[in-house]
């Protein structure tokens, strides 16, 4: 088993852990599609308290990648949603699993696609 399909099958174990309903499918391209940034520890999470990555989050996913032109304040509140749906207490907000949470609930799978 490469690397990829390690962390792929990671991830899809924590969404079922965390109750997510993800699509493995939809877990495997958005894992893909982060490139080698999933084997940095800083960058495979995302951190919810820190505002600056939220933005980014919000500018270079979510604007740029998903292409959503709506205003900021709905955005962020997505990102928030997502935050809590993953927990709180949980230091391990995967970004392969934060960024499927976003596509799904802005229903921009197809971006993946």
């Amino acid at each position: 088993m490469s690397k990829l399909e390690e962390k792929i099958s990671q991830y899809q174990a924590e969404a079922k852990k965390l109750k997510l309903g993800l699509d493995a499918a939809l877990i495997d391209k958005v894992t893909r599609g982060l490139g080698p940034s999933i084997y940095r520890k800083d960058a495979e999470t995302v951190s919810c308290s820190d505002p600056g990555e939220l933005e980014r989050v919000r500018k270079n996913f979510l604007q740029k990648k998903l292409g959503l032109t709506d205003d900021e304040a709905k955005l962020d509140a997505a990102i928030k949603e997502v935050c809590e749906k993953m927990g709180s207490s949980n230091r391990n907000k995967y970004r392969a699993l934060f960024y499927a949470l976003l596509a799904k609930k802005f229903g921009k799978e197809s971006v993946y696609a």
